[in-house]
This record gives structure tokens, C-alpha cells and sequence, in this order.
């Protein structure tokens, strides 16, 4: 290959995933969709229509991706044009950064997907036409590699740190996603071309590395699931049987989950992320074949996280030296990293466990992330966030990457680029079916459409949860039919804040969870965690579903030292905090104990809208107040505590 030709003539997207990929998402490959088990329905056929997460969704349209597109247009997108220009130019950044250009771009396509905006999309098409200038001709595209000029005897070099894999699967699942959106293959046609060069390169009997940081195993998948095309599962399997082979050469070891086989591992080691990418992938190959010997490591995996590793607040990782987990109860508070990429990856994580399972405690490790440790990443206005999410701070630590609030922008920004691709997507985690099932598993205002025993069946959910357990959801069937409707009970409605024994309430009561089906009390019978509504369905039928969300009480494992003789508060799903602004004693001096009197009250007018906790708990009667986690440090930085003394 004659890589000093600047001259690239623009080939053609392949005719065959013009033919499966459908304009709406939709893959029309049944062979690469062959499990049968449990779907979601897809984001963009699910839609919000009011509460915290329609605002948040509007938020992440109108201002968080306007933002993260323009912090890209810097350094970020100029290594692509110098790249492309042979002007001799000096990388800028870090190593990585291409792939925060690709999910800022994967953000916009998911937002364009559900809201057309003209504005949005030509600042893309931009983007795409310098990063499309950029491929070398076999296909390769990594501008690290590419400044100041091609360094070909260093490609494919160094895969455990410079992160090309890693790169280009970011690609791929952004050119899948701004095709589907607005049906222009130009970046589609660029991440072929690169994942045909890298299937051509590695495998049996050739290159046998895999990424230092996982993310084109799932990428390869979700390509393979598109276009049917064997050769992209066949990378990605290989990939992930490549971990922990010696024969391959010198493993990363634990930091990288490179230590032993898949198949092999039982704890949750090394840095956060790429673990939760790479369990994604796990599963995602799991949900295709049903290998029993994944599926017993992804149990033994999730449980080493659900049950000896994981904050209140669904964060992970309590290093931050290394973003990377600790030893069994290891959860610091005040230094706790609990990234908030790691809360997406595992929100992901569980959500397949879900769908390969059908068993709600999976659902609730998804709300419990959800509401606490992802959504404290990103600022109500949208334009700020958190890399880590500790539950206590001194004003004063400077936890946030040189700051002790949250910040508009990292050196490393692959937290604003992940949240502005996720946010979007939360409407796919509402609902779910298999052939004789719809799952209700999300309690968000919204509606959706899907097909069951061969009936459409249109669904509307109303309520104002998190601050309200009142659920209505009504059921349009266009034509009557028998299916079940499973209405999941939350875990914590029935005395379990977590399926295992990290986290218990003092008062542990099962509230009884009221269903009533067209205005008359129902029966149920639970199986995994769902209330079942087996009955023939026609046109106007509703059910109502009334949740108690008492003030309880949270204690710690004793096996985590930092939580001893220490309690918090959790309202629903939600974990409450205490900021020094809004108390004029010291949080230190909180103690709370079963004899405590909290009231809730709701306010909208202070952050976006949200229930207080209020009441006398220290020993001279003084009054504190306590906030939703998430929204703390909106108002200037300052002290925050999750647990408190328990009198």
C-alpha cells in the first residue's frame, strides 16, 4: 500500500448492510438476531412524555450536545484535518481522544433519531467529512498514529495502552447509530472499511493481541447483528477467548482482565470500565448462543460486584489511582472514585443480565445507578459534571480532577461524551417483551408500541415517580389477546435495598404493593420479582399500581470498615445526602436511629424539583435537612455526607 497517496478515492458501502439495515434501527438480519429471549424496546420507539427524565432528555438535546460537539470541534477534530492534510502537524491531546469525537457523535445521531435538528446535523456532517479525510487507504484511521506523519512500524505496536481497538469500536457503534438516524453512510462507510482491515488482521493464525481497554468486542457484535456478516462475530468471540491465553504472549494481568479466561474469573478486578465493557460483551455473546460457561462467570461477576463492591449509590471502582476496583468491601466514601462511565457500563451490564435471565434484581441494581450514581454525573443545566462520584466530601478534597464540584470539561472528557450517548437511549430500559410477556420495569411517564402474539399493543404509562409510588399504565391492544403483563416490584418496596447482604434496612417490612386492574383489586401471584397480570386484554383496560415509599433507614455490611456504626437514608429508589448548606450545624453531628421523625415534603423550586427530607437528629434537638444525592453540589462547593452516625 502506497500510504503517500493523500489522494483517496471515497469507495462505495457495501450493498449488503444497505439491504439489513433498516432506516429506523430496526436489523432485518434474523440470523444474527437468533435469541429469542427477552428484548427491550428500542430507544427510540419508546417515548417520554413528562417527569425528571423528559426534562433530562430535553436538557441533553438543546444544551449538553451542543456543548460536547463544540469542546470536540478543538483539538479533538483538528488531529483528524492535520491527519488528512500531511501538514506535518503534532498529535494534540491524548492518545485516545479520537474516540470522544465518536460518542459526541453517537450522542447527536440518538438525539437526531427522536428530535431532527438541522443545526445539529450539518455541525456532524462536518465532522464526519474531516474524519472520513483522514483514513488511510486500507482503511486504517487513528490520528495518534497519524501525526505528525503515518508511523507505520508503530500501528497495532502497543494495543495494551494506545487504544486503537478501543477507538474504532467507538466508531463503529457511531456510524451505526448516525446511519439509522438519518440514513447518510458516509462515516458507516468509514468504519466498515476499518473493521474489514481489522478482521483481516487478527485472528487464528494472525495477530493474536486484543485491546488494553475493551469496547470493539461489543462494537463487533452490534455490527454483526446488523449485517449478518460472520466474520465480525467471529473477531469479536475471538477477542474475548483471547483473555488470560498465555499462548498469545505476555497478559496485562488484572488491570485489564487479562489475568485468566473468561470463563475462569469469578471477582470483579482492574479498571472499571473496561471490565463492565467487556461483561457487556460477555453477555451479548451469551444472549446469541446461551454458552452456560459464560453465563455462570457473568453471575459470579455480577454478584462479586452487587454484593462485596458496589456503593449505595450503585457507583463502582474505589481506586483513583487506577479508576479501578478495590478488595472485597473496600468502599471508601470520601475518596471513592465510582466513575461516572463505570455507572453507565454497569447500568448496561445488568440490563443484559436482565434479558438473559428475566429476574428483576437486575432491574434494580439499573434504578438504583440510574437515579443516584449516573445521575449525579451531569449538572441539572447540562453542561457540567462529575468523572467521580464520592459519597462525602469536605468541601475542600478536590476529587473532580483538580476540583471539588463539578466541572464543564476534562482533559480526559469521556464522561460528557458517554452521558450525552446514554441519556437518550434511558427510554429502551421502560420496557421489555418476550413472545407471551411485556415487562415493565422503569416507572417513567411515557408511551410505546409494541407487538405480542401477533398484537400490537399500544402502552402509556402515567406517574410521578421517583417522588410518588402511583403507577397507571394503560393497555391498547389493537386487537383483544392474551398475554401477561409483568409489573416489577421494586426491592426495596419489600424490605431489600440490594439482592445480597451489602446493604439492609433497619426496618426491613415488605410493603404490600397494591395492583388493581380496571379500578378492581387484583390477586398476583411474584415470579422473580414481577407482579403477574395473566388475563385476555382488550382496548381501555388499566392498571394501577400503588407503591408506599416510607423514609428508611440504611445499614452497612459490617465487613466495610468506613460504614461502621453508620447509617443512611434512602426515600423509593433514591439515596438522600446532607449538604452543609442547607445546615447550619455541622453534618458531623447528625445521628439518626429508628426513633427519628423525617417528613418529606416536595418543592419545586429549588433543583429542578425534588422531595426534602427534614427533621430533628442530633441530641439538642437541632433540624437538618437532606437532599436526593444526585443533586448535590448545585449550589456552590461545599460539605456533603451519605452516612451518618447511627444513635
Amino acid at each position: 500500500m502506497d500510504y503517500d497517496n493523500k489522494i483517496v478515492e471515497e469507495p462505495k458501502i457495501p450493498t449488503d448492510i444497505k439491504a439489513v439495515v433498516g432506516l429506523k434501527g430496526c436489523c432485518k438480519n434474523d440470523k444474527a438476531n437468533k435469541d429469542t429471549g427477552i428484548q427491550c424496546v428500542d430507544f427510540n420507539d419508546v417515548v417520554i412524555t413528562g417527569g425528571m427524565w423528559q426534562h433530562r432528555q430535553k436538557v441533553n438535546r438543546e444544551v449538553t450536545i451542543r456543548f460536547v460537539l463544540k469542546k470536540s470541534l478543538g483539538n479533538r477534530i483538528d488531529n483528524f484535518v492535520n491527519a488528512a492534510s500531511g501538514n506535518n502537524h503534532s498529535f494534540k491531546g491524548i492518545f485516545y481522544d479520537d474516540s470522544d469525537v465518536y460518542k459526541a457523535i453517537e450522542g447527536a445521531a440518538k438525539c437526531l433519531h427522536v428530535s431532527p435538528d438541522p443545526e445539529i446535523e450539518t455541525t456532524v456532517d462536518e465532522m464526519i467529512d474531516k474524519i472520513a479525510s483522514a483514513q488511510w487507504e486500507d482503511g486504517y484511521l487513528f490520528t495518534y498514529y497519524s501525526l505528525p506523519e503515518r508511523q507505520l512500524d508503530k500501528i497495532w505496536s502497543d494495543l495494551e495502552f494506545k487504544h486503537e481497538l478501543y477507538c474504532a469500536g467507538h466508531l463503529i457503534e457511531a456510524a451505526l447509530a448516525y446511519y439509522k438516524a438519518t440514513g447518510k453512510d458516509k462515516l458507516l462507510n468509514v468504519a466498515v472499511r476499518f473493521a474489514d482491515l481489522i478482521c483481516s488482521l487478527f485472528g487464528p493464525g494472525k495477530h493474536l493481541g486484543v485491546p488494553g481497554h475493551q469496547e470493539i468486542e461489543m462494537a463487533l457484535l452490534l455490527l454483526y447483528r446488523e449485517t449478518g456478516k460472520e466474520q465480525y462475530l467471529n473477531l469479536s468471540k475471538f477477542f474475548l477467548e483471547q483473555r488470560g491465553n498465555p499462548e498469545r504472549g505476555t497478559l496485562y494481568g488484572t488491570y485489564s482482565q487479562d489475568h485468566k479466561p473468561i470463563v475462569e474469573q469469578e471477582e470483579a478486578v482492574g479498571h472499571a470500565v473496561r471490565a463492565s465493557y467487556m461483561y457487556c460483551a460477555v453477555a451479548d455473546m451469551a444472549l446469541l448462543d446461551r454458552d452456560e460457561a459464560y453465563l455462570e462467570a457473568l453471575e459470579k461477576l455480577w454478584n462479586s460486584v452487587v454484593d462485596r463492591k458496589m456503593y449505595l449509590t450503585g457507583g463502582v471502582g474505589a481506586h483513583h489511582d487506577l479508576e479501578s476496583y478495590g478488595d472485597d468491601y473496600e468502599l471508601p466514601n470520601d475518596t471513592a472514585y465510582a466513575e461516572t462511565c463505570a455507572s453507565i457500563a454497569n447500568i448496561m451490564w445488568s440490563d443484559r443480565m436482565f434479558r438473559l435471565n428475566g429476574d428483576s434484581k437486575y432491574i434494580d441494581i439499573v434504578e438504583r445507578i440510574l437515579y443516584n450514581g449516573f445521575l449525579s454525573g451531569v449538572s441539572i443545566d447540562g453542561d457540567k459534571f462529575f468523572y467521580t462520584n464520592p459519597l462525602e466530601s469536605d468541601g475542600q478534597f478536590k476529587f473532580n480532577k483538580n476540583k471539588s464540584t463539578r466541572k464543564p470539561w476534562f482533559k480526559c472528557s469521556c464522561c460528557p461524551t458517554n452521558v450525552v450517548r446514554f441519556v437518550p437511549t434511558i427510554s429502551s430500559y421502560i420496557y421489555a417483551y418476550d413472545q407471551q410477556n411485556i415487562f415493565v420495569n422503569l416507572f417513567i411517564k411515557s408511551k410505546t408500541s409494541l407487538k405480542i402474539t401477533d398484537s400490537q399493543v399500544d402502552l402509556e404509562m402515567k406517574t410521578d415517580y421517583p417522588w410518588d409510588g402511583k403507577v397507571r399504565l394503560e393497555v391498547n391492544p389493537q386487537n383483544g389477546s392474551y398475554f401477561t403483563l409483568r409489573m416489577r416490584i421494586p426491592g426495596w418496596s419489600q424490605g431489600k435495598p440490594v439482592p445480597g447482604d451489602l446493604y439492609r434496612y433497619t426496618n426491613d417490612k415488605a410493603e404490600k404493593v397494591s395492583i388493581c386492574v380496571n379500578g378492581k383489586e387484583f390477586d398476583y401471584q411474584v415470579e422473580n420479582g414481577y407482579a403477574l397480570i395473566n388475563r385476555y386484554w382488550d382496548a381501555g383496560d388499566f392498571v394501577e399500581m400503588k407503591i408506599s415509599m416510607p423514609i428508611r433507614i440504611v445499614r452497612c455490611n459490617e465487613k466495610v470498615v468506613n460504614n461502621r456504626g453508620k447509617g443512611a437514608l434512602e426515600r423509593g429508589p433514591l439515596v438522600y445526602c446532607a449538604e452543609q448548606i442547607d445546615n447550619e450545624s455541622s453534618l458531623d453531628n447528625i445521628k439518626i436511629g429508628d426513633n427519628i421523625n423525617l417528613n418529606s415534603e416536595y418543592i419545586d423550586e429549588i433543583l429542578g424539583g425534588i422531595c426534602v427530607l427534614s427533621g430533628l437528629v442530633d441530641n439538642k434537638g437541632t433540624e437538618f435537612k437532606f437532599v436526593p444525592y444526585y443533586s448535590w453540589s448545585h449550589r456552590g462547593e461545599g460539605a456533603m455526607k451519605v452516612w451518618f452516625t447511627v444513635k
